[in-house]
């Protein structure tokens, strides 16, 4: 009895983890088609290796924070879609997508790693789609 009971303890775990994972993407894919940096942020690990456009480097949180304020400034956003979605592996998963600005498309492109109890994007890209 005390094995089903840790076994089912073992599987609800699982699927808690899985489901905080999809919100986890499902609120940063929300932030993109806002537009909002600070909400997109929120998600990076302190150093997040980051590219926009032409911009590539490793950045802390708020540098990366005012690099994509000012990408959505001059590219506002008018759709967001996600084009393909990872099995989660060994602990991170990858999101492609296309955002649609009033400048034109761009491919995006952001790896989640699991930090301890935090699902934290690690790598963060907006690149001009015939990158």
């Amino acid at each position: 009895m005390k094995t089903k009971s840790a076994i089912l303890l073992f599987i609800i775990c699982i699927a808690s983890l899985a489901f905080n994972k999809a919100d986890v993407i499902d609120d940063i894919t929300g932030a993109i088609r806002s537009g909002n940096p600070k909400n997109i942020s929120k998600f990076f690990i302190d150093n997040i290796d980051l590219k926009v456009i032409e911009q590539e480097d490793v950045y802390s949180k708020e540098q990366a924070e005012m690099i994509l304020k000012d990408f959505f400034s001059k590219h506002p956003v008018k759709s967001y879609t996600v084009a393909h979605k990872s099995d989660p592996k060994n602990g991170s998963q990858y999101v492609i997508g296309t955002l649609e600005t009033a400048n034109g498309k761009f491919r995006t492109y952001f790896l989640i790693k699991t930090v301890g109890s935090q699902s934290l994007i690690q790598l963060f890209r907006i690149e001009t789609e015939n990158e």
